[in-house]
């Protein structure tokens, strides 16, 4: 078989993959001139490493080039096909290198966070005693996904998405390649057409030349030319959507990003991460959850309305449905963002669960106590409580409510925002009252 053949039955991703160091795009952080990596590639001296990215940033291929470049062993696994059996086949083949030729093994395991805590275990004794240099790649944080011990045997490397011109100088190669791309193609393609083709590859590589393959399919013949046009590329995108992953690390990115522009008060920046997660095929009514509990923690008692409306908002989605109850949900997630900020609920909240676990089952005082039975009214149950509504002001001043051990304490401390501005002056009133009441 020709090599012209073989390209035949190779995706063009496969065939454009960098062969070496100097062909990889992006990542700059870690490969540039003087940083650790590249040093460390520089001086022929690799350590154990997990590479951290989202899909398309070239993890795998960035694996295989360090390989060649110590003149190692490359050997392969991935963690959703394989289990512990595999991985002592692979560690017999590190041995067995190593025994005959002197040769280093690279030992490179796809999804990693895909195995367990006994599988990752399996590793160690080996990346322990130089018999593999282990090189990881995840697209989930390692922190959560892989093991303290693994780690700590580990440098780990994060792995950015590739901006719109690295994606760009991908493209431009793979149409202008006459041995591994499409130059005998002699394509003929605008550059605002790149742009978007660019752009919908959403900072994944494969995805950019996965879809300029597709596209080169469909391209028309013009006058003995070869076309891409912009409607054939439209077509070709058409229905792609960002790079989300349910429940991943972009997910919680995500989310972590609309809440914390909620409680930042920028309603601008609300929408766009809401219309992001709603265009990654988020569950809106996850989202609609989640508006409501930014209503109740960082808006609170400043602005009650607020609970009220995210609330009406999830009920109008479930009335609705999508795509017009999206927007109820966008009402929401603006009308939160705008309005006055309080968190004291919801650190009162965490002050009083705190107390209550850490004293135990403290007695409740018996002015305080129900007594529906004349054996609990003899038992004092009740007495001396005073009717607050019997009171003036319907404040009876001076009154303790908390368990006797514990003594009094204060949880909520309104912040001088929005309607706490008033419901802070009140308490003021009221524990001045408190104060005459002693004297």
């Amino acid at each position: 078989m020709t090599q012209t053949d073989q390209n035949t039955f190779r995706p063009l991703a496969d065939r454009m993959r960098p062969i070496a160091l100097d062909e990889i795009v992006g990542q700059s952080h870690i490969l540039g001139e003087d940083k650790p990596l590249r040093k460390a590639l520089e001086a022929h001296s690799i350590h154990s490493m997990v590479f951290w990215g989202p899909p398309g940033t070239g993890k795998t291929t960035l694996a295989r080039i360090i390989a060649q470049h110590v003149n190692a062993q490359f050997l392969s696994i991935s963690a959703v096909l394989c289990g512990v059996k595999d991985i002592r086949a692979a560690i017999d083949q590190a041995k067995f290198a190593r025994s005959q030729n002197d040769k280093a093994t690279v030992l490179f395991v796809d999804e990693v966070h895909r195995f367990n805590k006994s599988q990752q275990d399996a590793f160690l004794p080996y990346v322990e005693d130089g018999t593999v240099t282990f090189i990881g790649a995840t697209t989930e944080n390692p922190s959560f996904e892989l093991n303290n011990a693994l780690l700590s045997r580990a440098r780990v490397y994060v792995l950015k998405a590739l901006q719109t011109n690295d994606i760009r100088t991908l493209l431009d190669r793979a149409i202008g390649d006459q041995q591994r791309g499409l130059g005998s193609l002699r394509l003929e393609v605008d550059a605002s057409v790149l742009d978007m083709l660019a752009q919908a590859a959403d900072g994944d590589g494969r995805r950019s030349l996965n879809l300029l393959e597709i596209a080169a399919d469909l391209a028309q013949q013009q006058e003995n030319r070869l076309v891409l046009t912009e409607e054939v590329v439209k077509d070709v995108i058409t229905g792609g959507v960002r790079r989300f992953d349910k429940g991943g690390e972009a997910f919680y990115d995500q989310i972590s990003a609309l809440h914390k522009a909620v409680r930042g008060s920028s309603p601008d920046a609300a929408l766009y991460w809401l219309a992001r997660m709603i265009d990654g095929g988020c569950d809106l009514d996850y989202l609609a959850r989640r508006i409501v509990r930014m209503a109740s923690e960082d808006i609170g008692n400043a602005d009650p309305r607020a609970l009220q409306l995210a609330i009406s908002a999830w009920d109008t989605y479930d009335r609705l449905g999508s795509p017009e109850g999206e927007l109820a949900l966008a009402q929401a997630v603006t009308y939160l963002a705008c309005a006055a900020k309080s968190n004291a609920v919801y650190t009162a909240f965490n002050k009083a669960l705190s107390d209550a676990k850490n004293h135990g089952s403290l007695e409740v005082p018996l002015h305080l106590r129900n007594a529906p039975t004349k054996l609990m009214k003899e038992l004092d149950y009740g007495k001396n409580y005073r009717y607050a509504h019997d009171e003036p002001e319907a404040y009876a001043a001076g009154e303790h409510y908390f368990p006797d051990e514990l003594g009094e304490r204060t949880y909520y401390e309104p912040v001088p925002r929005g309607l706490e501005l008033k419901i802070a002056e009140k308490l003021a009133h009221l524990r001045d009252l408190d104060k005459k009441q002693a004297k």
